[in-house]
């Protein structure tokens, strides 16, 4: 049987799969006929649709561990399967490790940690019943390999989250493969609250050596391609989708003729 990226006939979950990254990875996995189920705390004002393929959605706080294991059975009982699981949703507001409240730090390492592990679980034990097996994504970051200032405690649970996904892939073969994309920087609708106005973005985007931030499909594109049969020998890595990278400090401070 040929490899492909048709996902017809598959059921893929994205978490926070309703707005900025996660509405990018959804719209790709809808492009290619997959069922697609999000979730978040809250309904987006329009869900992702690629022509007559709609995501559905549920409400579901991912920091619950209870509802993240009932929506899950959910899923499984309406669908009888779960194919795709895309650990999307993260984040963290700007705080100083120096002062800010230690229940602060926990929630952001629930949110971008615990939770992704709690899903993975969840959908792992409906995946290994299958013939098919499954496959598990975790969208981590740069700030997982590399100091984040100013999101430190952010930065720590996606350098988890990257370890967590190497274990897995030990503990739950040859069913289940679970990979980490470390993504950079990614222009969204909210791009402007983290880099300012468009000449900010711009002046950014100058500092990567493709010349621009990513784009929600990017990080979508990816994600397709490591949940299909095109990587079915491909766990426990973890790729990075950062457009170059960043150039070495050193370089613009250096006064070497």
């Amino acid at each position: 049987m040929q490899a492909s990226l048709d996902y017809s006939g598959k059921v893929v979950i994205v978490t926070g799969g309703g707005k900025g990254v996660g509405k990018g990875i959804s719209e790709r996995f809808l492009s290619l006929g997959a069922t697609v189920i999000i979730c978040g705390r809250t309904e987006p004002e329009q869900l992702p649709q690629i022509g007559e393929n709609t995501a559905i959605f549920s409400s579901v706080d991912v920091r619950d561990v209870d509802a993240i294991f009932s929506f899950v059975e959910h899923v499984a009982a309406a669908h009888k399967r779960i194919d795709v699981l895309i650990n999307n949703a993260g984040g963290a507001p700007a705080a100083d490790a120096a002062t800010v409240s230690p229940r602060f730090s926990e929630s952001i390492i629930r949110l971008n940690l615990l939770a992704p592990l709690n899903f993975s679980q969840a959908c792992n034990t409906v995946m290994q019943k299958q013939t098919s097996g499954g496959a598990i994504v975790n969208i981590a970051s740069v700030s997982a390999v590399r100091p984040s200032p100013g999101t430190a405690a952010y930065g720590a649970a996606k350098a988890g989250l990257v370890s967590l996904t190497t274990s897995l892939a030990v503990e739950w073969a040859p069913k289940v493969r679970t990979n980490a994309i470390i993504a950079g920087l990614i222009r969204t609708e909210q791009s402007h609250l983290h880099y300012g106005d468009e000449a900010g973005i711009d002046a950014i985007a100058n500092t990567i050596p493709l010349g621009r931030l990513a784009l929600p499909q990017d990080i979508g594109d990816a994600c397709v391609f490591l949940a299909s049969d095109l990587a079915s020998y491909i766990s426990g890595s973890t790729l990075t989708i950062h457009g170059g990278g960043e150039k070495p400090a050193f370089l613009g401070a250096a006064n070497v003729e």
